[in-house]
C-alpha cells in the first residue's frame, strides 16, 4: 500500500473512533478565566471556544472536564484523559504528549499587589522578606521556586489568593495578566488591587494529547485547522471579546525580574 493511503487510513480509523463508534476525545483542563471558564453551566472563554470550533471543524466530539489542574495532570499521567487544554511545552513531556506546532495564546505572568501595601520591583532580589501567593500544581522558574529569599505561599483557588492578597495574608501574587485583570472584575476589587508592569515570562498554550495511534495525525490536522482559524475576523472577534490584545503599559516595561528565565505552569514534584 502506497505510504499515503497509509496515512490516510490511519486518520480514517483515528476519526471513526471519535465518532462512527460513538467515542468522544476527553479532554481536561482547569477553569482559568478568560482562557477556559464556566459561567452558568456553560463553557467559555478564548482557549476553550477556540478549540471547540477547531474540533467541531474536524468533525471531532468532545468530552470536557473542569478540574484542579494538578488532578488534570494526574488523569493524563493514568491514561484516563485524551489530552489536556491550556498547558505549557516541556521537555520533559515530549516522552508522553503531543503538541500543535501553533499555540492557542500567549501567557504573561506577572505581580498584583494590594494599594495599601505597594511593594514596587525590579529583579527578583526586591522581594526579599516578601511572601508570595502561588497556585499548587504550578512550577515556577527555577529562578524563583528555589529562591530563598521570599516565602511562596500557595492556594487553593485564583479567588482565594486575590483574598489573602486584600487582607494582607501576602505580600504579592503572581499569576496570569489576563487571569488577573479578569478576577479583578469578577471579585469587584479593582479599587483595591494593581498589576505590576514587570513581566515576569512569558509562555505558550497548547491542547497536548497523549501519544496514542493515529495521534500525531490528529495532532498535525489540529494545527493546520488552528493556524486557519486565527487568520480569519471571526477569530479577531473573539480575542477582542476576551480582552487577547497586548497590553501597552506592560509591554512597556518589558524588563523582566528573573533575567529572562521563565515561570512555567507545570506540575509540581509531588504530582
Amino acid at each position: 500500500m502506497p505510504l499515503i493511503a497509509q496515512l490516510l487510513t490511519v486518520l480514517l480509523f483515528t476519526c471513526l473512533s471519535f465518532t462512527a463508534r460513538g467515542e468522544k476525545l476527553r479532554i481536561v483542563t482547569e477553569p482559568w478565566a478568560p482562557y477556559v471558564y464556566e459561567e452558568n453551566g456553560k463553557s467559555l472563554g478564548l482557549d476553550y471556544e477556540t478549540t471547540a470550533i477547531v474540533f467541531k471543524r474536524l468533525g471531532i466530539d468532545v468530552e470536557w472536564q473542569f478540574l484542579p489542574w494538578k488532578r488534570c495532570l494526574s488523569m493524563l499521567e493514568q491514561g484516563q484523559a485524551d489530552g489536556a487544554l491550556d498547558i505549557f511545552h516541556s521537555a520533559e513531556r515530549d516522552a508522553t504528549l503531543l503538541y500543535p506546532s501553533e499555540p492557542l495564546s500567549q501567557v504573561e505572568f506577572v505581580m498584583f499587589y494590594a494599594n495599601e501595601r505597594p511593594y514596587p520591583f525590579r529583579t527578583l532580589d526586591d522581594l526579599k522578606g516578601l511572601t508570595i501567593g502561588t497556585s499548587p500544581g504550578y512550577l515556577y522558574s527555577k529562578d524563583f521556586s528555589e529562591s530563598t529569599l521570599f516565602t511562596q505561599e500557595p492556594a487553593p483557588t485564583h479567588e482565594a489568593n486575590f483574598g489573602k492578597l486584600v487582607r494582607g495574608r501576602i505580600d504579592l501574587l503572581i499569576t496570569d495578566r489576563r487571569v488577573g485583570q479578569h478576577l479583578l472584575d469578577q471579585l469587584n476589587i479593582r479599587d483595591k488591587i494593581t498589576e505590576n508592569p514587570i513581566i515576569i515570562s512569558q509562555q505558550s498554550q497548547f491542547l497536548a494529547v497523549r501519544r496514542n495511534a493515529g495521534m500525531d495525525l490528529l495532532v498535525q490536522r489540529f494545527g493546520a485547522e488552528l493556524k486557519r482559524f486565527k487568520r480569519e475576523p471571526a477569530y479577531a472577534e473573539l480575542s477582542a471579546r476576551y480582552g487577547a490584545g497586548p497590553a501597552p503599559e506592560a509591554r512597556a516595561a518589558s524588563a523582566t525580574a528573573t533575567g529572562g528565565k521563565t515561570v512555567e505552569q507545570q506540575e509540581s514534584g509531588a504530582q
